[in-house]
């Protein structure tokens, strides 16, 4: 067989080659080079669905609560852990604290006043399994708790306790609203009642009402002042009456201080000591000359 024989029957097997591959393939043959990747790019698909199936990861503020085929198993994490695909899932559970805003209530209290209130929740899961088995939203059914709440605890305060035992009243709604959110794993840690709305005529009958202890106050105080200046006074008097050089002394520290401010005018005081010797003479002259007084006539009386 000569070479160039041989180079044409090489030629005729290679091109056969592509051909009968295609045609295996068309004909569904297993050993078809695209089935086999097929195969191999199907199983290396199915291998990451079921890692991914099987591997979680969890925060380190979370907990997975797992379910096997429908029954609780418990709760689990942080970090990494394996469960089996499609016969065990997991639900997520956030165990850092939430804060949650109440909305203004319109609420009566005990004295008959209408005010709205608002107020801050802050809350945590401390069992995520009961979280997620005892109540379908744990997060919705604390916001109704605390609503209620703060309509129910309002009703039963007078507005000046609301208003000055701020902190009593936040002390008894986080009592109340925990005791009942514990059956679901819940704490709340603190409740903060945050703006007290008043009434525009409530707010004029407090201002006048502010107003007038105020007025009372500085009353008080005038009057204790007048009080205690008086008593000085009067020690003051007695004083200067058990010494009359003190008179004297301080007539001369008045006209010192009258000086001092330049005064064009200055007014003499004269001392009612100097003319009491006038005023008793005249007394004694006008007791001495005035004539004794007639005794009054008794009329006669008609004899029968």
């Amino acid at each position: 067989m000569t070479s160039s024989h041989r180079d044409r029957v090489d030629t005729g097997t290679h091109a056969a080659g592509p051909r009968n591959d295609l045609q295996r393939c068309r004909a569904g043959d297993t050993r078809c080079p695209m089935s086999e990747l097929a195969i191999a790019v199907a199983i290396l698909v199915g291998l990451v669905t079921v890692a991914t199936a099987a591997i979680k990861i969890v925060q380190e503020y979370e907990r997975g609560v797992i379910f096997r085929l429908g029954r609780l198993v418990g709760a689990r994490g942080p970090g990494l852990f394996f469960i089996i695909p499609w016969v065990e899932s997991m639900r997520k559970v956030d165990l850092r604290i939430v804060t949650l805003d109440v909305p203004a209530q319109e609420a009566i209290t005990r004295d008959n006043v209408t005010l709205k209130v608002n107020a801050i929740v802050y809350f945590r899961v401390v069992n995520p399994a009961e979280a997620i088995v005892k109540v379908l939203d744990f997060m919705r059914a604390t916001s109704l708790i605390a609503q209620t709440t703060l309509r129910s605890i309002l009703g039963q305060s007078d507005l000046d306790h609301l208003l000055s035992e701020r902190e009593k009243i936040n002390q008894e709604l986080q009592q109340v609203i925990d005791q009942q959110t514990d059956a679901w794993g819940v704490k709340v840690t603190s409740v903060e009642v945050r703006d007290v709305e008043l009434p525009q005529s409530m707010q004029r009958a407090m201002a006048r009402q502010a107003e007038a202890e105020r007025e009372k106050r500085a009353k008080i105080i005038h009057a204790e002042g007048e009080f205690t200046a008086s008593q000085q006074l009067a020690n003051a008097a007695q004083v200067i009456g058990s010494q009359p050089a003190t008179l004297q002394l301080r007539y001369l520290q008045t006209l010192t201080e009258i000086a001092a401010e330049k005064n064009s005018t200055i007014i003499f005081p004269v001392p009612i000591e100097l003319l009491q010797a006038f005023v008793g003479a005249a007394t004694a002259g006008e007791r001495n000359g005035a004539a004794p007084a007639p005794a009054p006539s008794t009329p006669p009386r008609a004899v029968a």
